[in-house]
Order: structure tokens, then C-alpha cells, then sequence
């Protein structure tokens, strides 16, 4: 597996160990802190943990192996932040990732709630030009089934400044920009309610007493409980 260069920086090779390819599990660790904001403040053991499900002894001896490979920095104390290695390495699983999600959407039919769990399969086996290939296949997506930006190859990720649906106000009219793919009866829901990426919605009202969002979409009317408003991100 290549290894690719830092966002606005030029592509340069990734030094020994990290050059023979790394176990899944490593490469899911180094994904998980990268979504779990470790570019820049560290994540601590318990929140990686958390996130993939193993416990908090397995996660520091993990991040041991990691540290020695340059990366991760990793302090017992203040957590573990990924080095500019550690962060090419994730931001090309994620872009492996989010292909493919685009890929068994577009190409095979697969509906959105259903491509995460395999995507988090093939995002570790598929080769540099099978990734290549489904790019060109797709006609070059800037985002995923998801609306997720795709890294490109130079490990740039696009900026974005969509806010929650439960951050809106009554009176907007808005678009789905982008939906959290982490629960797939979440995205079932979604689906139901009509929104769907690129869905045009009006606010009607907003959250009162921790109840639900309304709004129209699809000139229904629908009420949205927070629990999905948090997962839908509009603009």
C-alpha cells in the first residue's frame, strides 16, 4: 500500500517500518484518531477505546506499537495525536473508504444505510489502482454517498462549514448536505423522512423542550426528533 503525502504539502515517501503495509487493525486505530480530532488535540485512551469497541488496556498497548512506528505521539497522560505520517496513512484509508461507499452505491445498487460496514472491509485490501479505477469510474466524486469529502490524492480534504439541522432556525430554507453514515438505522430513518442529500427543507419550527425539529421537505410536513437532527448537517 502507498502511503500518500500531508494536505498542501508535496507526496513523499513514508520511511521504514511504515513502508511493508500495516495490519487492519493499525490502520483503523490511525483512522479512528483522525476522526476523533487528533490532528490537532490529542485524543485520550478511553475515547479511542470508546470508539472502537476494545478495552482501554488494548488500546495503550496499540498506541505503543503505533508510537514506534512514527505514527502516532502518544503520552499516557495527555493522549495520542497522530504524527504527519500517521495522517497520510488515515486520510488514504479514508479515501479508500469513502470510494468505495460511493462505488457500492452508484455501481451496485447498494442502498446508503448498507455500504459503511462493508466499505470498513475493503478500505484495507483494495490495491492503488483499483482505487484509481473507481475514481475514473466515478466520474471523480469531491464527496461520498454521504456527502463526505473525499481526501484527494495529495491528502487534501475539502472545508466545510455546514451546521447541524438542530442548530437552525425557523424561517430557513436549506439543503441536506451531509448525513452521519455511523447508524444505519439512523440513515433508514432519514431515508423515510425524505432527507436525502441535496433535499431542498424548510424550518417550520425549531426544537422547543427537547422535542422534535419541523419542517417541510418534499412539500410534507415532517418532525424531525433530535436524535436525527443531530446527524444531519445543512447549508
Amino acid at each position: 500500500m502507498l502511503f500518500l503525502g500531508m494536505p498542501n504539502k508535496q507526496l513523499t515517501s513514508v520511511p521504514e517500518p511504515t513502508r511493508r503495509r500495516l495490519s487492519h487493525a493499525q490502520e483503523d486505530y490511525v483512522k479512528a484518531i483522525y476522526h476523533l480530532g487528533g490532528t490537532g488535540q490529542p485524543v485520550s485512551t478511553s475515547q479511542l477505546a470508546d470508539r472502537l469497541g476494545v478495552s482501554a488496556a488494548s488500546a495503550t498497548e496499540m498506541l505503543g506499537k503505533l508510537a514506534g512506528m512514527d505514527l502516532v505521539s502518544h503520552d499516557r497522560y495527555r493522549g495520542a495525536s497522530l504524527t504527519p505520517t500517521g495522517q497520510a496513512v488515515a486520510l488514504e484509508v479514508i479515501r479508500h473508504h469513502r470510494l468505495l461507499e460511493m462505488f457500492l452505491a452508484k455501481k451496485l445498487g447498494y442502498a446508503w444505510d448498507e455500504v459503511h460496514e462493508e466499505a470498513e472491509l475493503l478500505e484495507h485490501v483494495i490495491s492503488e489502482r483499483m482505487e484509481e479505477r473507481i475514481y475514473e469510474a466515478l466520474g471523480r466524486p469531491q464527496v461520498d454517498c454521504h456527502g463526505d469529502p473525499i481526501p484527494t490524492l495529495q491528502g487534501r480534504v475539502e472545508e466545510t462549514s455546514h451546521r447541524s439541522l438542530l442548530n437552525a432556525e425557523a424561517g430557513e430554507r436549506l439543503r441536506v448536505r451531509r448525513v452521519s453514515d455511523r447508524d444505519p438505522g439512523k440513515l433508514r430513518a432519514l431515508d423515510q423522512l425524505g432527507l436525502r442529500l441535496g433535499a431542498e427543507i424548510e424550518v417550520i419550527a425549531e426544537s422547543e423542550y427537547e422535542g422534535p425539529v419541523q419542517i417541510r421537505v418534499g412539500g410534507r410536513r415532517r418532525q424531525v426528533p433530535l436524535g436525527i437532527a443531530r446527524e444531519v448537517y445543512v447549508g
